[in-house]
């Protein structure tokens, strides 16, 4: 099967260039300023922005968590995602303490394999660490997963700085790479507490007991952790000022640190957290949702590199759902969906609103993420040789984001109202029209995606 893109304007990473895209397959053949291939199908681009798809390397579905589980699983988010322009997402295998890493990693294949609409692979939850959880890592990598995540907050999640200062140490002799969570847990409790003596329980007091502050704190703690364990890492879903002080410190003594942050704390403020009827609670997450001072530093430092990646970290509910926390906040069930709206909120309030180019859009969501994440090679761009994941983006589109107009598995959107620049007019995972107007033509078609080690940058 031959697909030929016809006078599409190419958008790399690096570059942009008006030009023709021959697919054989499921791989990119040939790219040239003007290709002849008889027996293809043509694809008329003239006019629309061809992107590599887009990878989101961080999701979390069909997640178990504050006693209910995410609304949605492999099938309803991974439709989602490709909808959304997402080939490939990286979720999270979680092993509960006490679990081996082979047991969370089978259980999420489990979840996965066969019902998932794009491509996907795993990071391996560290929230255990002893000898047989240390003997594991070479067996985690040979299945492909090459990526790991620890958390500073979370009483059944994390680990202890020592433990992660062991972590890294030994992660990094295997050329792997971790994420990790940075709050300060015990801050928080205390101030936790404060809050439930006084009486304050709505949503608006959630933002109150994780100041960014606490944020900032735990990612001081961890590069100076990761700087005595001489290893790199990856700050992720990074939120505020405060936090990046600390980033841009450490880098300055040569430090490695790789930073991601969400459309959420780019798009929305804690002001969300106020609103009436409860309403609030749609938008409680960890970290919360910041100032828009914060925001307006986020969106600087994408457009000069000191951010590497967006992703989603989508983790979603239901209202009915959410409702678990009327009256206690902290029983709120944390998350927001994300994956199917992430690529058009990003063009429409980055690139057509002047603040990032389309290349650095295709950075930030793409290149940078297949290459972290072991990808770089098959995915991530447009080249020859690499999957034939594209997005066609027609730039003069307009419409409106309506949670009913969604496929996620949630019944409202954070972003209810917001105006997007552009459409998605189609989607294809490796070479196969996957998406058309909206419709997604294919559920299970995803393929699971033995990771290689990250390559640092």
């Amino acid at each position: 099967m031959k697909t030929l893109f016809r006078n599409a304007v190419i958008v790399n990473a690096d570059c942009s260039r008006t030009g023709d895209v021959l697919v054989c397959n499921d791989k990119i053949k040939l790219i040239e300023d003007h290709i002849e291939s008889p027996d293809a199908q043509v694809v008329d681009c003239t006019g629309l922005l061809l992107f590599p798809g887009a990878i989101d390397a961080h999701t979390h579905f069909d997640l178990d968590v504050a006693n209910t589980t995410t609304a949605d699983d492999f099938l309803t988010g991974g439709r989602a995602a490709l909808r959304g322009g997402t080939t490939t997402v990286i979720d999270f295998a979680c092993p509960n303490k006490g679990e081996s890493l082979q047991y969370g990693l089978d259980l999420w294949h489990k979840k996965a394999d066969g019902r998932t609409a794009c491509d996907y692979g795993f990071h391996m939850t560290l929230d255990d660490w002893n000898t047989s959880i240390r003997a594991e890592i070479p067996a985690m990598l040979a299945q492909g997963v090459s990526t790991f995540k620890m958390y500073l907050t979370y009483p059944a999640m994390m680990i202890g700085d020592g433990a992660v200062f062991q972590a890294l140490r030994e992660l990094k002799q295997y050329g792997a790479l971790a994420g990790v969570h940075c709050e300060n847990a015990g801050i928080i409790d205390a101030l936790i507490a404060e809050k439930k003596a006084a009486g304050e329980l709505s949503p608006a007091s959630h933002p109150l007991c994780r100041p960014d502050l606490t944020e900032a704190e735990a990612v001081g703690r961890l590069l100076k952790i990761a700087a005595l364990a001489d290893a790199p890492v990856v700050t992720v879903h990074t939120t505020c000022v405060a936090a990046l002080c600390e980033i841009e410190a450490a880098r300055a003594l040569g430090q490695k640190v790789y930073v991601e942050t969400c459309p959420q704390y780019l798009l929305l403020d804690d002001s969300c957290y106020s609103l009436p009827d409860f309403r609030g609670a749609r938008y409680v997450c960890a970290p919360p949702l910041r100032k828009p001072a914060d925001q307006a530093r986020l969106w600087e430092a994408l457009a000069n590199g000191e951010i590497q990646t967006v992703n989603t970290d989508h983790c979603s509910f239901t209202l009915s759902q959410k409702e678990m926390g009327r009256g206690d906040f902290t029983k709120i069930p944390g998350g927001v969906p994300g994956v199917e709206t992430r690529f058009e909120l990003m063009y429409s309030f980055g690139v057509a609103a002047g603040r990032i180019t389309k290349e650095k859009l295709a950075e930030l969501l793409s290149a940078n993420n297949a290459k972290l994440y072991g990808l770089w090679g098959r995915k991530g761009a447009i080249q020859e040789g690499f999957d034939a994941d594209l997005i066609l983006y027609d730039p003069k589109g307009k419409h409106t984001i309506h949670a009913k107009d969604l496929v996620t598995n949630v019944d409202y959107n954070p972003y209810e109202g917001f105006q997007i620049s552009g459409s998605i007019r189609r989607v294809y995972l490796r070479g196969r029209l996957s998406v058309e107007e909206g419709k997604v033509l294919e559920d299970n078609g995803g393929q699971y995606l033995s990771r290689d080690l990250p390559l640092l940058f």
